[in-house]
């Protein structure tokens, strides 16, 4: 499902490093890290009225990532706090949000792979958008199994939330070119690991099973996901799965900021059904939670 342009977006500020710019200003140089090798980390938050969803857990993957990858003059918390809430006060955007964080390792002193020559300490970037959730969670999603495997923690660990997205990007160009919403990424096993840009759970009987977070990230929403069925007594199972497992499914539905809880209605041309009872009774569960997480910025 391809995003549109929002008129809203034409004069946004966007915060670099220490200070807010127009849209049009909105720049990093082209000895940034991030245009040198994608050497970078980022997270995507979704704003609402009552604040910003899982805010500490986002920061703190955050940090985390950055910290694996041995930056330099990483920016606490607090700061990167402020920075949001000036962000959005500029723009004056209370809901219906989704910003992107991205943390580079800064500017080098001239082109080169070496995290020497980055001499300039980190480079924040805070870019707010009008955006609505990118899939149709009411008529669900179509994917395809990708041909192309999911990184494992052997060439690059998902769990550092970095910039270097071409192993996801080449999955979504497969599905772009078979006319479906998002590529179904397998791990160098053979079992799921994650769509091409969010996380997977599948419906079985009374039970609800997500593949381990070895070769996916394990996602924010996807752990709130777990946590909300785990106190409202649905049973939930992290195990290696097939494909033939999830095509076989009652339901599955898709996690992410971006996307909140997605229903997957075909996989591989194989119809999934969205009228399961349990997977309707989690996402009401979801919908009804969300406010909940919300972090209001102080």
């Amino acid at each position: 499902m391809l995003q549109h342009f929002d008129q809203r977006n034409a004069d946004i500020q966007v915060f670099i490093k220490d200070r807010l710019y127009p849209r049009s200003e909105a720049k990093v140089s082209v000895f940034d890290s991030s245009v040198q090798g994608g050497d970078a980390v980022w997270e995507g938050l979704r704003v609402y009225p009552e604040g910003i969803v899982c805010l500490e857990k986002h920061l703190e993957r955050l940090h985390q990532s950055a910290k694996t990858l041995a930056f330099t003059d990483i920016p606490s918390k607090s700061f990167i706090r402020d920075a949001i809430k000036q962000t959005l006060e500029a723009n004056k955007m209370t809901n219906d949000t989704h910003i992107r964080l991205t943390l580079t390792r800064g500017e080098k002193i001239t082109s080169g792979m070496d995290p020497r020559l980055n001499q300039n300490g980190s480079c924040l970037i805070v870019l707010a958008e009008w955006k609505p959730l990118v899939y149709d969670n009411a008529g669900g999603i179509k994917v395809i199994s990708s041909s192309q495997r999911r990184n494992g923690p052997q060439y690059l660990d998902s769990k550092i939330h970095h910039n270097n997205l071409l192993n996801n990007i080449l999955a979504k160009i497969q599905a772009n070119i078979a006319g479906k919403d998002a590529g179904l990424m397998l791990d160098e096993r053979g079992f799921v690991a994650e769509l091409n840009g969010s996380n997977l759970f599948m419906v079985k009987g009374e039970a609800v099973f997500t593949p381990y977070a070895n070769a996916c990230l394990p996602g924010i929403t996807r752990d709130t996901v777990i946590s909300l069925c785990k106190q409202h007594g649905i049973a939930i199972y992290e195990a290696d799965l097939s494909l033939s497992q999830f095509i076989n499914a009652d339901g599955v539905f898709a996690t992410g900021t971006m996307g909140e809880l997605t229903p997957v209605i075909e996989i591989d041309g194989r119809q999934i059904s969205k009228q399961n009872e349990l997977m309707e009774k989690i996402r009401n569960i979801f919908s009804d939670s969300i406010r909940n997480l919300c972090e209001p910025l102080i």
